[in-house]
């Protein structure tokens, strides 16, 4: 795969970085990236990702835009309110960069349809606000052989973690939290607030982390970081990361 003089001027910044290069981004060219979920988290991770020239996206949201998301959720606007987000995310990815290949689902995900909707990726970037969905996604990451970006934000705190439990010596996300989330009971942005800004810094280093991910054995931008949760304070603000430990008895992936 070689990339156009057009493409190659438009991510020009990208390529003369030694630790990106064109062998890089033309791998990013070729991946595909699903973001599960298109809300605060899911809204700037995807306008970075399609800044950095992933060539193929999947969106999936069931949701739909509401007046009140726009406080974080910055790929729509007031005439998004009332439609899918799937839909409205496939539109400002149009406008941004029509050279991209996007598929779009409004399905909920499920523990049924959850390997469906992320088959053919290359990662996986949950931004998905209860438990019960990020464990199925999750739970499918694990089956596929997939890695996955889990990122959760919440006031002023953020998580941002890299999981590969198909590995046999990795943690997956079940390893995290372990089995007793699996009911839809999680706190809400609406009831406890969030500084939307504290959604964008969340969003873009989960962006920057699935950009390593890509990039892993190809460029020089890091290692991927499996197992590692990295838990960004607003209001230090700082952060500090700690290391998940694969669980034995997980019954995903021990």
């Amino acid at each position: 795969m070689s990339l156009s003089p057009a493409r190659l001027d438009r991510f020009a910044r990208h390529i003369v970085l030694p630790e990106v290069g064109g062998a890089g981004q033309v791998r990013l060219a070729g991946a595909r990236v699903a973001v599960i979920g298109l809300g605060g988290i899911g809204s700037p991770a995807l306008q970075y990702l399609a800044a950095s020239g992933i060539g193929r996206l999947a969106l999936v949201d069931d949701d739909v835009v509401d007046v009140s998301n726009l406080q974080r959720q910055t790929i729509f606007t007031t005439r998004d309110v009332g439609h899918g987000k799937a839909v409205s995310a496939r539109r400002w990815l149009a406008n941004f960069d029509d050279s991209l290949s996007v598929d779009v689902s409004d399905a909920r995900i499920t523990p049924r349809n959850a390997s469906g909707l992320i088959a053919g990726s290359d990662v996986v970037l949950d931004g998905t606000d209860n438990f019960a969905t990020r464990l199925a996604v999750s739970d499918a990451c694990v089956a596929a052989g997939i890695p996955l970006l889990s990122a959760a934000v919440g006031r002023f705190q953020g998580q941002v973690g890299a999981f590969a439990g198909h590995l046999a010596d990795e943690a997956c996300y079940r390893c995290f939290v372990g089995d007793a989330f699996d009911a839809e009971d999680c706190d809400t942005c609406a009831d406890d607030g969030m500084l939307g800004a504290m959604a964008g810094w969340a969003g873009t280093f989960a962006a920057l982390q699935t950009v390593k991910v890509l990039l892993a054995g190809t460029a020089l931008l890091g290692e991927p970081g499996w197992g590692r949760l990295h838990i960004l304070d607003g209001l230090e603000p700082g952060m500090r990361t700690i290391r998940i430990a694969k669980d034995p008895a997980c019954r995903t992936c021990g």
